[in-house]
């Protein structure tokens, strides 16, 4: 009996007994070293260092690690199958069909799982070897809070506590996403706030000022720096983090193989970049082999556009300077970003292996308004009737773009994109960019 099962003609799934036992390591495959990060030169002190000192050991050796496979940890695969994975690979005929394209389009269902996000697949992984090695806390940032209610679930998984810096803006935006992380336990604060230095600074200058991942990742830093018994984690850019989403295309793989299909185009939308790095890392082999073959492409907001207009070059992830310099590309710290509905992508900065990857002409980008990205959202809602998250929104009008596009040239392709995220707690977003 086959371990893939196709339950109707729209849902594939996983056998939950073979979900993937290790995640995919894209480090050694990349076409150039991965670049590391760096100190700048002042007088301020080591901040490779500080982030040695507040990060989890674990972590920071899978970072490190060149290994193409990592274990998966029993515990973390038993809580993966309780949080309901494998998620489905689901066929999204009825869109196909709206849209009149020889197109084929799936959709990797990230927002099944009970915090509504792909996040929860490295928050788990992350709570777990923060239990292990006795940490009290976690403190982190959020944006949009689809971070920040993954790991609030995780830590109450593992009984740790977890503190949260939550960008304004997107705090008075995310109101039921953020009762929702107190419901599972987590201790909240707007950032920036006067709970810490480096947000107390912000405000001297800017009282006024409504806050971007950047200021949150600042307080969140400057908190571990102050508290030895809390540990720093982040929910994106960082190497262990794509490694951990991996779980996400390596199932997204071995469901498409199982129904014949092979993707022409991979879409996912892209902030940090963990989101868009664990869907398509598993597929780098082959993207390397077919070259132009395998399309790849990011779907970014055009109010932080940092891989379609931003620059390949060193810089901090935080506007006060607390983190490393890493290389990627970047809108330049002290960016700040409109207050649009779509706080995930709301960041000057991202991924180093991201980075890489554009760089070397591996990942195409596109970047669309709110507007835009919006209304592809209501076409699918009306479409396939569940309701993507707004940053999501941003991968379905690609993924549009390109259905209309085989239509106009009469040419069939498998499109698949990455459902990172569930919408029913943006439906004031939603309200208040189109209705």
């Amino acid at each position: 009996m086959s371990i893939i099962q196709q339950v109707n003609k729209n849902t594939v799934t996983l056998n939950a007994n073979e979900i993937p036992k290790k995640w995919f390591n894209a480090i050694p495959l990349l076409p150039e070293p991965l670049p590391l990060p760096i100190d700048p030169d002042d007088d301020r002190g080591s901040r490779l260092e500080l982030m040695k000192r507040i990060r989890l050991e674990k972590l920071q050796e899978q970072d490190n690690s060149i290994d193409q496979w990592i274990d998966i940890p029993k515990e973390v695969i038993e809580k993966y199958i309780e949080a309901g994975r494998p998620t489905v690979l689901y066929r999204a005929r009825e869109l196909e069909k709206y849209l009149d394209t020889p197109a084929k389009i799936f959709v990797k269902r990230e927002d099944s799982l009970p915090s509504g996000s792909f996040k929860l697949n490295t928050a788990i992984a992350q709570a777990y070897y923060a239990k292990n090695e006795g940490v009290l806390g976690l403190v982190t940032e959020t944006g949009a809070g689809q971070w920040g209610v993954s790991l609030a679930y995780a830590c109450k998984m593992f009984d740790i506590e977890c503190l949260i810096y939550w960008v304004k803006v997107s705090l008075e935006q995310k109101v039921y996403r953020a009762a929702l992380a107190e419901l599972y336990g987590a201790s909240i604060l707007p950032s920036p706030s006067v709970k810490t230095m480096v947000g107390k600074e912000i405000l001297s200058k800017d009282p006024t000022n409504y806050g971007s991942l950047g200021t949150a990742i600042g307080e969140a830093i400057y908190t571990a720096k102050e508290n030895s018994q809390y540990k720093y984690v982040a929910g994106s850019n960082l190497p262990h983090v794509l490694l951990h989403q991996t779980i996400i295309g390596l199932e997204t793989k071995a469901q498409l193989l199982s129904i014949g299909e092979w993707p022409d185009e991979l879409i996912a939308c892209v902030g940090g970049g963990s989101n868009l790095g664990g869907f398509i890392l598993p597929f780098l082999p082959e993207k390397l082999e077919q070259g132009s073959k395998l399309q790849i492409i990011g779907a970014e907001s055009d109010a932080a556009p940092r891989l379609t207009k931003g620059k390949y070059e060193y810089d901090h992830s935080d506007p006060s300077g607390l983190s490393p310099l890493t290389l990627s590309y970047t809108l330049g710290s002290n960016y700040m970003p409109p207050p649009v509905h779509v706080g995930g992508l709301r960041q000057h900065s991202g991924s180093a292996i991201i980075g890489v990857l554009r760089h070397n002409k591996l990942l195409e980008a596109k970047a669309y308004s709110q507007e835009e990205a919006f209304e592809a959202g209501r076409v699918f809602i009306q479409c396939e009737k569940f309701v993507p998250a707004p940053e999501t929104c941003h991968a379905i009008k690609a993924a549009i773009d390109s259905a209309l596009d085989a239509k106009r040239q009469n040419k069939k392709k498998t499109i698949v994109i990455c459902f990172s995220g569930s919408g029913l707690l943006d439906l004031a977003s939603y309200k208040k960019v189109l209705l």
